[in-house]
């Protein structure tokens, strides 16, 4: 690896440094010690000429197998043709390119960002960047979405339909989806008899667990039952005894096994059982969702079998969908112990100012949400920018300014919040058209969006900050006042005048 002045010699010309500088040596070399990316000195075919990186274990190969070879022969078949397009598209239009990918370096499964970076006389940087913490973070932000929507479309099931056949597929369609097992079944308790009967089932190769009946404590499903937790058999090769009541069941190649009691309102009301075809091992997020959907598909049988309680059911499950995303909300506050009750306050603010406005009673239940899930989008931004204590960049404010967007980005696919998107989408928009991310002005701005506006400046005024301390709330208060016109809309201000220091009291 040559000197970081070598690397740097075709750079543009944007930093102040002076090549007979002594210095300049030892502050490069410090600056890409620094630097958490990979950098690669490309020519125009992508042969590497030099690289530079601060953690030997992010290489894909060592230094000796890969310097004077061409990058895209370097990498897996599936990686480097996505590298030579970026350098053939650099060639011909002589801008910056980027692409992700995955790869497995000596370090372990890695997700990395490349970005290809023209030189001039036709020549390339590579910059690689290891974004596996990014990814991650958004799978499990995605998962956790898709899960609230699974539960939401079980909850519709729930309210909608008393037809028990067709609950009972919405049921297993999910379970089968989030939780990615092969085959899945619902036995319900014969009230009657207390013995166990197959009801629905998918993803069997045949017909042979269709003929299920078991007593309480009878085989893996009827003690789960009996003994209210779940069972779970590593391998049903081994321990396979229990399903000699399919006696084809080998054919059905089926390996791992859970079985999860239906508990509601402390009854019994069946079992969900879960199959995989290969070894599995759950962690503990899967074994908690899977207890979760567990608890949503006795509610829903419980909903078909006792219609009278439809209504009780229904509001149970809006509760517990609010008491998710008020989880939610506090987990993203204690992401930052400043903001701790940032969340519930601008809430409580909120629905104050909106039902002074005369809001219904479902607007308000939206604005809840939205007004608790704002700050949401900003899981997508660096902790670097997130949490810096000082005064952000230009570049880091363009950054900054992308949360409202990822909000909208991981909120949208969601029905049950579609109401709710204003206030994280529209919080950052202004009267006046100076805001941000669409520049929105006046009362093309959503009105939960305007009066939530408010709210958050007050916060934000009355609570310490690392570079400034909290306002006193009556210089907050005329702070906002005098930007009525401005930053907000005036007749929401009209009501925080009538709300007043009062108003505000206890929160």
């Amino acid at each position: 690896m040559t000197s970081p002045s070598v690397l740097m010699s075709n750079f543009p010309a944007n930093i102040n440094l002076a090549e007979s500088d002594s210095r300049s040596e030892p502050w490069l070399k410090a600056v890409f010690r620094a630097f958490p990316d990979l950098l690669f000195h490309l020519q125009p075919d992508g042969t590497i000429d030099d690289y530079m990186t601060s953690n030997v274990s992010s290489l894909y190969v060592p230094p000796q197998e890969f310097l004077g070879k061409r990058m895209q022969d370097i990498l897996p078949p599936e990686v480097g043709q996505k590298i030579a397009q970026a350098i053939e598209r650099v060639n011909q239009t002589n801008e910056i390119v980027s692409f992700e990918y995955p790869l497995t370096v000596p370090a372990g499964a890695r997700h990395f960002e490349a970005r290809f970076v023209p030189l001039p006389g036709a020549e390339i940087v590579m910059v690689v960047r290891d974004i596996t913490v990014q990814k991650k973070g958004e799978e499990r932000n995605r998962r956790q979405l898709q899960r609230l929507a699974a539960l939401r479309a079980i909850d519709t099931a729930i309210a909608g339909s008393l037809d028990l056949n067709l609950t009972l597929s919405i049921v297993i369609e999910q379970v089968m989806k989030q939780l990615g097992v092969d085959a899945a079944d619902i036995l319900l308790i014969n009230p009657h008899t207390q013995v166990l009967d197959f009801v629905a089932g998918r993803g069997f190769r045949t017909n042979t667990l269709q003929q299920t009946h078991l007593r309480l404590g009878e085989g893996y499903a009827g003690r789960a039952a009996y003994e209210r937790q779940i069972i779970s058999i590593p391998d049903l090769r081994v321990h396979k005894t229990d399903f000699l009541r399919s006696p084809n069941f080998a054919h059905e190649g089926l390996v791992t096994y859970y079985a999860a009691p239906l508990i509601t309102k402390g009854q019994v009301k069946g079992v969900l059982e879960v199959f995989f075809r290969s070894s599995f091992r759950p962690d503990s997020d899967w074994s908690d969702f899977f207890e979760t959907l567990a608890g949503q598909a006795a509610i829903a049988i419980d909903n078909v079998t006792l219609f009278t309680d439809l209504q009780r059911s229904n509001v149970e499950l809006t509760i517990a969908y609010d008491l998710m995303i008020e989880g939610w909300a506090r987990a993203l506050d204690l992401r930052d112990h400043i903001l701790e009750g940032h969340s519930r306050r601008v809430t409580e603010i909120t629905i104050k100012l909106a039902r002074m406005m005369g809001l219904s009673e479902n607007e308000l239940g939206h604005m809840r949400r939205g007004a608790l899930l704002h700050d949401v989008g900003k899981i997508g931004i660096p902790d670097s920018i997130l949490f810096k204590p000082g005064p952000l960049t230009a570049e880091e404010w363009g950054i900054m300014r992308q949360h409202p967007k990822y909000a909208h980005d991981l909120l949208s696919p969601i029905p049950y919040l579609h109401g709710a998107l204003d206030i994280p989408y529209c919080h950052h928009e202004k009267w006046d058209g100076a805001g941000y991310p669409r520049g929105l002005k006046g009362e093309a701005i959503p009105l939960a969006a305007r009066i939530f506006a408010v709210a958050d400046v007050f916060d934000a005024l009355t609570c310490e900050r690392p570079y400034r301390p909290a306002w006193v709330r009556e210089k907050a208060l005329e702070h906002i006042y005098a930007h009525a016109g401005t930053h907000f809309d005036p007749k929401v201000i009209e009501v925080l005048r009538k709300l007043g220091l009062a108003g505000l009291q206890n929160i």
